[in-house]
């Protein structure tokens, strides 16, 4: 009799130990154990979405140097958004870098300017004097036409509605008027402050060196 209860407390523990080994998450008790927490993960992002802070760098003077030369420059300086414009107000394209000269910037020069602000430089040709100040481009034609007297023709024809119908003529002699850029308004109809109905528009222009008559 007590061989026979062995052999059963035998056989039942073998029965406990084979059910553990093949369920290696059960308790000694024959329960399963409860999952464990996940592990910290230590390479997480920082809390709070921070950014990157700004680079910035010295931006140098480039006033009075040609214009392939300050935009080399400046992209060796760190700034790699470079622009320019005409200082003259006319609205010339600068095709040719090397054949303008720098007459103004901005942001001006100084330390601890950011490498991502754009660089702007205003240009003549190598020629030309710089102003003393960049010219202001035409005011937009509103309901209204404005004085546009003395400014590049280029430039006006911009400040015109793109479906305005113009007409354009030489003020001196019977020359055509090919590349606008070299011109000026020497007179216009309408009178500035007529009120812009959709008529057609016309000016009288002379090459900017030359005086209106």
């Amino acid at each position: 009799m007590r061989t026979r209860r062995s052999a059963a407390l035998a056989s039942t523990a073998a029965a406990l130990l084979a059910l553990t080994a093949c369920n290696p998450q059960t308790t000694d008790t024959g329960k399963p154990a409860a999952p464990s927490a996940p592990a910290a993960n230590s390479a997480s992002a920082p809390a709070g979405g921070a950014t990157a802070a700004a680079k910035t760098a010295t931006l140098p003077n480039m006033v009075g140097k040609g214009l392939q030369t300050a935009q080399d420059e400046a992209q060796a300086a760190g700034f790699a958004l470079l622009t320019s414009h005409d200082a003259l107000g006319r609205d010339r394209l600068q095709a040719l870098d090397r054949n303008w000269k720098v007459c103004s910037q901005a942001p001006a020069a100084g330390a601890n300017v950011d490498t991502g602000t754009t660089v702007d430089f205003g240009a003549v040709k190598l020629e030309e004097s710089c102003p003393a100040a960049d010219a202001p481009a035409p005011k937009p034609a509103g309901s209204t036409m404005p004085d546009f007297v003395g400014q590049g023709m280029k430039a006006v024809r911009g400040a015109l509605p793109s479906n305005a119908s113009i007409t354009v003529k030489d003020a001196l002699q019977n020359r055509m008027v090919l590349q606008e850029s070299n011109w000026k308004v020497c007179s216009q109809d309408p009178k500035p402050g007529t009120a812009l109905t959709g008529q057609p528009v016309s000016f009288k222009v002379a090459k900017t060196e030359e005086s209106c008559p």
